[in-house]
C-alpha cells in the first residue's frame, strides 16, 4: 500500500510539473514580443503553394525570419532562396529541435497528399495528412506558436448546400482527403478553446499556377490546361465532366490571402476557419474562354473516381466571413482574368 501510495505521489509531483510547464507555455502565447517580426517556419514547403508564401513572408518580414523544408529535392532555385532545409514532419524529435533552435513564432504546416492521391493510398494519407498535423499542434501547443493548417472545398460531402457554400454548415465528406481536413479544422477549433492556442484554418478553392505542376487533385485539369494549351498542344483530355463546377484561385491570390489572413490581429477574427473564395468556373467555360485565342480540341474521357469526388463538392465557395473580419478580396475574380495571367505567366 505504502508503494502504492509513494508511485502515485510521484506521479502527482509529475503531473503539476508538467502543467506547470505547460502554463508556461500558455501564457507566453498572450505576451509575444511585438518589437521583432516573426520567425515564421513553412512545412512541406516544396509544393505547389509553400515557395510563393515563403516568398511573400520574406518580401514582409526579411530573408532572415523565414524557413522553408520539405522532404523533397530541393531545386537550383531554392538552394539560391536557402529554400534547401530538410525536415520530415512525421519525425516529432526533429521537427521540435528545428522549432526550438530557430525560435519560430509561426509554423505554416502544408504536408498533404490531395484527394485522388489518397483514395489510392489510405495509409500513407493517414500518416501524412493526420500523423504529422498531430505532431504539429504538440509543438505549437509546447511552445506557443502560431499555427496554420489549410483545408479545402474537399472539406464537405454530398450532403453540404453545394450550390452555395457557407463558412460554416453541415460537411460530412465521403473522401479520405475530407474526412482529414475536417478532422483537423475541429481539432484546431479543441486546441484554440481548450488550449488557448492561435489556430488559424483556410478552406482553399482549387489552386491554379502558372509554374507548379499538377499534384494529383480533382481540380488540378484547370492547371493542366492552361499549360497544356498555352505549350502549343492541339487537344486536351479532360477528366472531368463538362459541366462540373468548382470553385478556383489563382495561387497569386491564395498566397496573398494565406499571408494577409496570418498577419491579423486574433481580435478580429471570430472563428478559426474560413473559406478563401475568388471565382468558380467548369471544364467547357474554360475551354471556350481559352478558345478566344488558342484553337484546341476539348475531349472529355471522365475518370469516375474524380467526378465521383466533384460531384460531392462546392460548386460555389461563399467566403463573407474573410472579407468581413480581414478585409479578403481576390485580384483575380474572373475567367478573363485569370486567363491573361497565365497566357503571360506560364512557361513556354
Amino acid at each position: 500500500m505504502r508503494k502504492f501510495l509513494s508511485l502515485t505521489s510521484r506521479l502527482g509531483l509529475q503531473q503539476k510539473s508538467n502543467l506547470s510547464t505547460s502554463s508556461t507555455c500558455f501564457h507566453s502565447r498572450h505576451n509575444p514580443d511585438t518589437n521583432r517580426p516573426p520567425r515564421i517556419l513553412v512545412t512541406g514547403g516544396r509544393g505547389q503553394l509553400g515557395r510563393g508564401i515563403a516568398k511573400e513572408f520574406i518580401s514582409r518580414y526579411g530573408r532572415e525570419n523565414v524557413f522553408l523544408s520539405d522532404v523533397n529535392m530541393a531545386s537550383g532555385e531554392d538552394e539560391e532562396l536557402g529554400f534547401s532545409n530538410y525536415l520530415d514532419v512525421l519525425d516529432h524529435k526533429t521537427y521540435r529541435k528545428y522549432v526550438v533552435e530557430n525560435r519560430i513564432d509561426w509554423i505554416l504546416h502544408l504536408p498533404a497528399l490531395l484527394s485522388a492521391t489518397c483514395e489510392a493510398n489510405i495509409g500513407l494519407a493517414m500518416q501524412i495528412n493526420v500523423e504529422s498535423s498531430h505532431i504539429a499542434f504538440r509543438i505549437a501547443d509546447e511552445f506557443g506558436c502560431k499555427l496554420f493548417i489549410p483545408s479545402s472545398i474537399g472539406a464537405f460531402g454530398p450532403a453540404s448546400p453545394l450550390e452555395a457554400v457557407p463558412d460554416v454548415c453541415y460537411q460530412r465528406p465521403h473522401t479520405y482527403y475530407g474526412v482529414s481536413k475536417v478532422y483537423t479544422e475541429m481539432l484546431g477549433e479543441y486546441y484554440h478553446v481548450k488550449r488557448g492556442m492561435d489556430f488559424r484554418c483556410l478552406r482553399y478553392p482549387g489552386i491554379i499556377s502558372a509554374i507548379a505542376e499538377p499534384g494529383g487533385g480533382t481540380t488540378d485539369y484547370a492547371v493542366d490546361i492552361y499549360k497544356q494549351i498555352i505549350g502549343g498542344k492541339k487537344q486536351f483530355e479532360c477528366y472531368l465532366e463538362p459541366d462540373a463546377r468548382l470553385p478556383m484561385m489563382l495561387e497569386d491570390d491564395c498566397v496573398k490571402g494565406t499571408c494577409d489572413f496570418m498577419a491579423t490581429d486574433a481580435k478580429n477574427l471570430t472563428k478559426q476557419t474560413y473559406n478563401l473564395g475568388a471565382l468558380d468556373f467548369t471544364p467547357s467555360e474554360v475551354a471556350e474562354n481559352l478558345k478566344k485565342k488558342y484553337d484546341f480540341e476539348m475531349v472529355y474521357n471522365v475518370d469516375p473516381l474524380r467526378q465521383d469526388i466533384a460531384n460531392k463538392w462546392p460548386k460555389v465557395f461563399l467566403s463573407d466571413g474573410a472579407s468581413k473580419d480581414w478585409g479578403w478580396q481576390p485580384e483575380y475574380d474572373s475567367l478573363d482574368k485569370m486567363t491573361d495571367f497565365m497566357i503571360e505567366n506560364v512557361p513556354v
